[in-house]
């Protein structure tokens, strides 16, 4: 109850004593004093009717003072009303008190929930970022293999796993990186040096791996160590073996340039061989000439002929070597100029004709009266189709048949060389157009260097954005084809 309404209470009870006590002084009948006790009944009355009213007042303030304070008490918003108030003035300075730790406490729990709110947006970020990288990760088509300093493996994506036939990672590991890796020894090495080496170490091997079926792959493995150098986990006493976090190896496959490699060797040594024979032969002849063993007019000429004929041999070779290497490196002067095909054709089987009549063979043209323009180096397009003929005419015994055919397409004309001679295997057809390859069992019926179809297929298909292919069965003959553009609007 508040000090205020005790007031009042007293002030009541005192006035109506008074009023009683005068009365009975001062009155001598009964009738006064039934009287007076009526006159105290109705004022005890109305002061207890006042009195509840004022209860009644204190109590609804006082409701409404603490309805607000349950309201500081169940929010946690600082931004409540600053006072509240109660009747009582000692109950009112311990509820402004309350008030006030109250909204201290709703604005520390504010700043919580916001950088609560900030660590959670920043947590999702990461995840997204991780599930980002994950992906990322999984669909390269590079190996990627990863351990932690237990050597237990943390990450191999799909192409790892696949290549290194590795258990699925998915969930924790139990199974040591170097018992998983046990078939490829040169990764375990490497790996665990980069793991355990007091210092960061990134090495890079060449090495072989094998698949299933025993098939070998080169790849070139860089491995990195893991090690954790920020200010927050290495402290100026602690060692890189203290801060060590595993390694990452990536795998490189390297297939592609082994065979470069191994082709460039081939060719390297198929081309000293072509020229060692022609150079051999007239180092032979020039030094039976020096020695004086051509002692008549005609031995003389008979050495110098097969000299002569060597250097052609090898002056082609070199040519030819000269044509593949400029076309390859896209340095050869192409000149294309709009051209009638049947006029290259016919020109090129003039050319031609003569060595088919020596063999005797039976030389056909089936070439389209129809104007096929296309656009052409005549000179390129001219040695290939000369090339192609010259080919058919050595490995078609004497009274065979060489047909010549050119016919149009929908949006290209075809060429077609077509022999009845002694025909190609299908892995002879799938290697003839290799540098200096050369059929064995054919190789006794004409000499060449092995380049003349490789030549032909660069100068079709590199310089004329044509296509080139051979259809041919051992015995029965050979159909070199050669498809090129025709020469339309936008292309003149």
């Amino acid at each position: 109850m508040s000090k205020q309404l005790l007031q009042y209470l007293v002030i009541a009870t005192v006035g109506a004593a008074t009023l009683a006590g005068l009365s009975m002084l001062f009155a001598q009948r009964l009738d006064f004093v039934l009287a007076e006790l009526t006159i105290f009944g109705i004022f005890t009355c109305c002061s207890a009717l006042w009195f509840y009213w004022q209860l009644r007042n204190l109590r609804r303030e006082n409701q409404s003072a603490l309805e607000n304070l349950e309201q500081v008490v169940h929010s946690h918003q600082p931004d409540l009303p600053q006072e509240i108030h109660l009747s009582d003035q000692h109950s009112n300075v311990i509820c402004q008190k309350i008030v006030r730790l109250l909204q201290e406490r709703a604005e520390s729990y504010h700043e919580v929930r916001q950088a609560q709110a900030l660590a959670e947006a920043k947590a999702h970020q990461a995840e997204n970022r991780r599930k980002q990288l994950d992906e990322i990760v999984s669909a390269l088509n590079l190996p990627i293999i990863a351990f932690d300093q237990f050597d237990e493996l943390i990450l191999a994506n799909k192409t790892a796993q696949d290549l290194l036939q590795l258990d699925n990672t998915e969930g924790p590991q139990e199974t040591k990186i170097f018992e998983q890796l046990a078939n490829c020894q040169e990764l375990v090495s490497l790996l665990s040096e980069a793991a355990h080496r007091k210092a960061p170490v990134s090495k890079t091997i060449d090495l072989s791996l094998h698949d299933a079926n025993g098939t070998p792959s080169f790849y070139r493995a860089t491995c990195q160590s893991l090690v954790d150098l920020s200010q927050n986990n290495k402290t100026k006493t602690q060692s890189y073996e203290e801060t060590m976090q595993g390694a990452v190896a990536v795998l490189y496959d390297i297939g592609e340039q082994k065979n470069i490699q191994k082709r460039n060797a081939e060719f390297v040594s198929a081309a000293s061989h072509e020229m060692k024979t022609p150079l051999t032969s007239i180092r032979a002849y020039v030094e039976l000439l020096a020695d004086g063993v051509a002692e008549d007019e005609e031995t003389r000429e008979e050495f110098l002929e097969i000299i002569d004929s060597q250097a052609d041999r090898l002056q082609r070779l070199i040519n030819n070597l000269l044509d593949i290497a400029r076309i390859e490196a896209g340095v050869v002067a192409v000149k294309k100029e709009p051209l009638s095909l049947s006029e290259v054709l016919e020109q090129a089987f003039h050319l031609v004709q003569p060595s088919a009549e020596q063999k005797s063979i039976e030389f056909k043209k089936d070439i389209s009266s129809l104007y096929l323009s296309v656009l052409a180096d005549r000179d390129m397009l001219l040695q290939a189709t000369i090339n192609l003929l010259s080919n058919a005419i050595k490995y078609t015994p004497k009274g065979g048949t060489i047909s010549l055919r050119s016919r149009p397409l929908d949006s290209a004309v075809s060429i077609e060389v077509e022999d009845n001679g002694v025909g190609l295997s299908e892995e002879d057809c799938h290697k003839v157009f290799e540098k200096f390859y050369r059929v064995k069992e054919n190789s006794n019926m004409a000499t060449g260097t092995g380049l003349g179809l490789p030549l032909v297929k660069h100068i079709v298909e590199d310089v004329h954005r044509g296509t080139l292919n051979v259809q041919s069965e051992i015995g029965a003959g050979s159909c070199f084809t050669m498809n090129l553009p025709l020469l339309t609007g936008n292309d003149a």
